[in-house]
């Protein structure tokens, strides 16, 4: 940008339209006067609203606990993000929409906050309805009586089976 001939007594005609083009381009984005200043107000005003709310919801959080109460005492377990309640007292905020208590069965009732999924009435892992079984073992195969009603003499005894003499094992090559 800068140069030792900057006058207009150093540059030729097209140099000095391509140095004022350059001038301002580099200028193109800036804003000035009064546009400017109001720019700048509004930059402050969002860093220190950012700045400070970013600060405070940091310090609270960190030190946020669960607004519900269990016999009259306040339950001391911090709060999820977001949110004024932790998660065994989730489901008392009226507002919030991720959670819902979970049915249980007939024989043991069950409020334990379960998170909202694709199903109609979500379960707790202790509830939950398992799907019927898709593999349905085959019967077992009837045997015909005749085979049952077999002759045993058939069959070699365990002492047939045993050989009565020993013989010497040859090894050949």
């Amino acid at each position: 940008g800068s140069s030792l001939l900057t006058g207009p007594e150093g540059l030729m005609a097209k140099e000095r339209e391509n140095l004022k083009r350059l001038k301002c381009l580099r200028r193109y984005r800036q804003r000035y006067g009064v546009e400017a200043l109001l720019h700048r107000q509004l930059k402050e005003r969002r860093m220190l609203a950012t700045d400070g709310a970013a600060q405070q919801a940091h310090t609270t959080r960190s030190s946020q606990r669960c607004l519900a109460f269990v016999d009259d005492v306040r339950c001391s377990n911090q709060s999820l993000p977001m949110t004024r309640h932790c998660l065994m007292h989730i489901c008392q905020d009226t507002n919030q929409t991720l959670f819902k208590p979970c049915q249980g069965s007939e024989e043991v009732p069950c409020n334990k906050p379960v998170p909202v999924s694709l199903s109609e009435d979500p379960c707790c892992p202790l509830h939950l309805r398992l799907p019927p079984q898709m593999y349905v073992p085959e019967q077992a195969l009837a045997v015909p009586e005749e085979l049952e009603a077999a002759p045993t003499d058939l069959y070699l005894s365990a002492a047939e089976l045993q050989p009565t003499e020993s013989l010497p094992l040859e090894f050949s090559d």
